[in-house]
């Protein structure tokens, strides 16, 4: 019986000059690749156990992946430790090899970007960011890229590796408000006290400022042609920012008209010597 056994595991499925594949190395390479599918599986729930839902959902995705890649190794390995010369294969492969390495570099950089986002939580969908000076909220993360929506309602796909080589202002990485301001120039001699009270009355009257208690009113700089002021206040969308900016500036020219407030500008003395 046991003679019988150890025939059978003998048995050559594939005889040449550089192969010899038995019945034996088949159920080795079967025990491999089912206790490596045990061994992904309890390593895919220990990382997830404590993500989100949504990214572990993510981190699946990405793990199908590389469940496949571990796949391809074990295989080659077996194969190579049961005797099978896998130079033939490798030596045929090797330009290919090369060539997909080079394609991929930067897809991987993106992947393991992608990753650090998921496990830091450094980056959320909803915030605000402003990247290459272009601001917008975050719709979707991926794993290998990012996709934003800008004030004009344009989506730019960003590569994940961005967020690790450059760097990102995530306006509502503390709070959910975002602070703005509109800055103003008066004419020298103009009542500073009443600009003051003017552009507080503007800002805190204004649809979509938050916190009327916060706005702030600072006196910027004696400039050339003008006398600068800033008035600083919270909204609660950034991605609004631009059209509250307009309305409160909207009404500071009505009222700076309504109280011959003069908005200056640049003037230069030209003297002509004639000889």
């Amino acid at each position: 019986m046991l003679n019988q056994i150890t025939e059978i595991l003998k048995y050559k499925l594939i005889d040449s000059k550089t192969i010899e594949f038995t019945v034996a190395n088949l159920l080795v390479l079967i025990f491999a690749l089912v206790l490596t599918s045990i061994l992904l599986k309890f390593i895919r729930k220990f990382i997830t156990r404590k993500l989100a839902p949504e990214d572990k959902n993510k981190f699946i995705s990405l793990f199908q992946f590389i469940k496949y890649v571990v796949y391809i190794l074990v295989f080659m390995f077996i194969l190579h430790s049961s005797g099978i010369n896998m130079n033939v294969f490798i030596t045929a492969s090797a330009a290919l090899f090369v060539g997909i390495g080079f394609a991929l570099q930067t897809f991987f950089q993106d992947i393991i970007s992608g990753i650090l986002m998921i496990l830091d939580k450094s980056l959320h969908v909803g915030d605000i960011i402003e990247v290459d000076g272009k601001v917008g909220q975050v719709k979707e993360i991926n794993l290998r890229t990012t996709r934003m929506v800008t004030r004009n309602d344009r989506v730019m796909i960003i590569p994940n590796h961005k967020f690790m080589i450059e760097t990102l202002f995530n306006w509502t990485q503390n709070n959910s408000t975002n602070r703005e301001h509109v800055s103003v120039g008066v004419a020298y001699g103009s009542d500073v006290n009443l600009v003051k009270k003017i552009l507080e009355e503007c800002a805190k009257n204004t649809e979509g400022i938050v916190s009327p208690d916060t706005v702030n009113v600072l006196f910027e700089d004696f400039a050339d042609s003008s006398l600068n002021f800033s008035v600083y206040f919270y909204v609660e969308n950034g991605m609004k920012s631009p059209k509250i900016q307009s309305d409160i500036r909207y009404k500071i020219d009505q009222k700076f008209r309504e109280n011959k407030i003069e908005i200056p500008f640049p003037q230069r003395d030209i003297h002509i010597i004639s000889k």
